[in-house]
């Protein structure tokens, strides 16, 4: 803030009386004693006398000056003025008290009047400079407080104000220097100190910048906008915990304080406490509201995008498009709030909707690399792959070290079955930027998908710091446990993780983990636990969100095989490891009846959520042409889609019973008792292979990690044949060979 008008200085004396001259002297002491009541009596009784004394209504006038009553103050010393006119020193308190009541254009003709008669009137040069500072005209502030030095080189607060204006035109160096002199003239000068800080900030001297705030806050530890400085520049540094503490400084002193609950905000969401982030997002805006004049470097539209970056990631995706949408209206040519509106709407499976938002984007900034780079994401999931690709080669050509695009280029490459390339662009994402998360986890499906196990399960572990993985990390007390320590004595907490199939999967390493002595609680989830609670080795069984009891170390299921160094050769695969309940095999084939012929059961779809569902999820409809004659049919879905209720109306003879499997204890007895069970890719196919049934796995051209490639087998599970897309989309030649090999009963019966 420039600083407030300097007020002293005497003008002309008028010719009077030595009666009037003694009353004036004495109100004259009065008033520099500060007695200003008495003063202003004095005053007042010598106009009465003398009603054209522009002295005495100019003295009045700094008493009103001095009270901060303003508007009297001008209009007693525009008297002084109107009366004579010649006295800089009446223009100069008239433009204090007029730039005091906001009125700067007045207040700056009343300078330039004062400085007219008297050309190195110090005072009135940098008052001048102040106001044109506040009508944001700096090269002409500058100039103002040039003339305001030039009579006055030790004015430390012209050197102050000097510099602020100098940093408002980008002239930093020029500003630091200016800072640096206000400083060697006055060194417990707070508020320079501060404007140093900020200068070297905007240098990226930021390790300087901390220091200067520091001495900022040494002089004054009331500091709250050096606080705030000092956060900003913390967490540019990426010191979040750091910036934190800093932002909760500024709103302990000023609770109502806009930038820092945004800022808080900010650092909230790096440190992933996204409904504290959002709380504070809410906060800023009714500050920001409430006070609009207040000095603040944010707006309206920086809270709501900021708002809407929140919800997207706390997955509260309609209220993340709301936020974007307000955002939008309050500044329609920002192209990157059209680009995270488009990525939430991507989310929302609005494709269309998703697509024209980043293409506004472009439109708006054709070189915003994040716009092509989400379109390329949108792309990719409606299976436009090669344009895919154009998107994310436009993202990488406007930005080479953009090593999201390169991992997300890399997916896509991925899918198309092109390893190697897949490979390169990962490796690129992760020599860029070693930390990014999703490219080690993407490398590590594609290292699994080739059969590199060594490197696939170390780079599995990845999955926990990378923000888009479906489970959460557990952050136990206790250690986790990687095969390095012993077991012998302790207790164990082996806990599921992603989907129900990945449990049904990996829970064939509970055996191998109890036979190194310890004792095991297996965290499942409650569908699963009754199926689950007899495995071999497991001491008890607890439902996810219970409470746990005590133990000593815990392992995911899925970091299991890097703790038994699990290759190839080594994948522990059994007949079968899953075994249905005699009761609940005897109540299913009740429900059966007789057999007469082959029973089939048939898994089409999984959940809708699954990321990669479009591709591994088929309609019922496109399934049933290929279906032979002279099998029973039964559906083994618990959850069926509305367009598959209407397929099952029209076919009868597939029977269903989707409200009576409660969990999967009871889909573990029906598909014990099928023949043959035909499934796309989901947890029903791995209870078929743990079940040791014979089943038959539709897999997506580009197939999940775990069935590998080129190969009809799966060294997971003995009794599974897979069944491959030969390319892209093209089920219709898996639907055929499932036909040929059903008619000719390729399964035991």
């Amino acid at each position: 803030m420039a600083g407030k008008a300097k007020k002293p200085y005497k003008g002309k004396k008028t010719t009077i009386s030595k009666l009037t001259q003694l009353k004036l002297a004495k109100a004259l002491a009065f008033q520099q004693q500060g007695s200003l009541e008495e003063a202003k009596i004095i005053y007042e009784d010598v106009l009465k006398e003398h009603p054209d004394h522009f002295d005495c209504y100019h003295l009045l006038g700094l008493i009103f000056l001095q009270r901060g009553d303003y508007y009297e103050a001008a209009k007693l010393i525009s008297k002084a003025v109107d009366i004579y006119p010649k006295n800089p020193a009446f223009f100069y308190h008239l433009g204090v008290a007029l730039q005091e009541l906001g009125e700067l254009d007045g207040a700056m003709t009343a300078y330039d009047l004062a400085t007219a008669m008297k050309p190195d009137f110090t005072e009135a040069w940098y008052n001048w400079g102040n106001a044109l500072q506040k009508r944001e005209k700096f090269a002409e502030a500058v100039d103002c407080y040039d003339k305001a030095l030039a009579g006055n080189a030790d004015f430390a607060e012209a050197h102050h104000n000097r510099a602020m204006a100098l940093r408002k035109l980008v002239k930093y160096e020029d500003a630091l220097a200016g800072y640096d002199q206000a400083i060697a003239l006055k060194p417990d000068y707070g508020e320079a100190w501060f404007g140093r800080g900020n200068v070297l900030a905007e240098l990226h001297r930021r390790l300087e910048a901390i220091s200067s705030y520091d001495h900022a806050l040494s002089l004054r530890p009331d500091y709250a906008e050096a606080y705030l400085g000092r956060a900003t520049v913390l967490q540019e540094l990426k010191k979040f915990d750091e910036a934190l503490i800093s932002y909760n400084q500024v709103i302990a002193l000023k609770p109502d304080h806009a930038d820092a609950y945004m800022g808080r905000s900010a650092v909230l969401r790096e440190l992933k406490r996204f409904d504290e982030a959002l709380a504070d997002c809410d906060r800023a805006l009714v500050c920001y509201c409430q006070d609009l004049s207040a000095t603040t470097n944010i707006d309206e539209f920086c809270i709501c995008l900021l708002r809407g970056n929140v919800q997207h990631e706390l997955q509260q995706y309609e209220s993340a498009l709301a936020s974007y949408d307000q955002a939008i209206a309050l500044k329609p040519d920002y192209a990157e709030a059209y680009a995270n509106r488009g990525n939430t709407l991507h989310e929302l499976q609005r494709y269309d909707d998703a697509l024209l938002s980043c293409d506004q984007a472009i439109a708006i900034n054709p070189l915003l690399e994040v716009a092509y780079n989400n379109r390329g994401n949108i792309r990719k999931s409606i299976g436009q792959t090669e344009a895919a690709i154009a998107d994310f080669d436009q993202a990488v050509a406007l930005n080479p070290d953009y090593a999201e695009a390169y991992s997300n280029r890399g997916t896509v490459f991925h899918h198309l079955g092109q390893c190697d390339m897949a490979l390169d662009d990962y490796n690129r994402a992760i020599a860029l930027n070693p930390e990014l998360a999703g490219a080690q986890w993407n490398k590590s499906l594609v290292s699994l998908l080739a059969g590199q196990f060594t490197e696939g399960w170390k780079l599995h572990e990845w999955r926990w710091q990378w923000e888009n993985f479906p489970s959460p990390k557990r952050n136990f007390p206790q250690p986790l446990w990687l095969g390095d320590e012993p077991l012998t004595g302790k207790t164990i907490l082996l806990h599921s993780e992603q989907g129900l199939g990945d449990t049904l999967q990996f829970c064939r390493y509970i055996p191998l983990v109890a036979h190194l002595g310890g004792k095991i609680i297996l965290e499942v989830e409650k569908i699963l636990a009754p199926l689950l609670k007899d495995l071999e080795g497991i001491g008890e069984i607890i439902y996810k969100e219970s409470t746990l009891p005590d133990f000593d170390c815990h392992c995911p299921l899925l970091s299991l095989p890097l703790a038994f160094k699990t290759e190839l050769h080594t994948i522990p695969s059994f007949p079968a490891y899953l075994h249905a309940s005699p009761d609940k095999l005897l109540h299913w084939q009740n429900k059966l009846g007789e057999k007469t012929k082959p029973w089939v059961g048939l898994v089409w779809s999984g959940k809708k959520i699954h990321k990669n569902d479009r591709n591994r999820s088929i309609a019922l409809a496109e399934l049933i042409p290929y279906l032979p004659d002279g099998c029973q049919y039964v559906s083994l879905q618990k959850d069926i889609r509305t367009t598959d209720e209407e397929t099952l109306k029209k076919h009868d003879h597939i029977l269903r019973f989707d409200r009576e499997l409660y969990d999967f204890s009871d889909t573990a007895a029906l598909c014990t008792l099928m023949d043959v069970i035909v499934s796309v890719d989901t947890s029903v196919a791995h209870l078929g292979g743990a079940l040791g049934k014979p089943t038959w796995i539709l897999l997506p051209f580009a197939p999940d990690w775990r069935w590998l490639l080129d190969r009809k087998d799966s060294p997971w599970y003995p009794s599974v044949t897979l069944y491959r897309q030969p390319k892209i989309g093209d089920w219709a030649s898996v639907f055929t060979q499932i036909r040929h090999d059903l008619e000719a009963k390729k399964f035991c019966f």
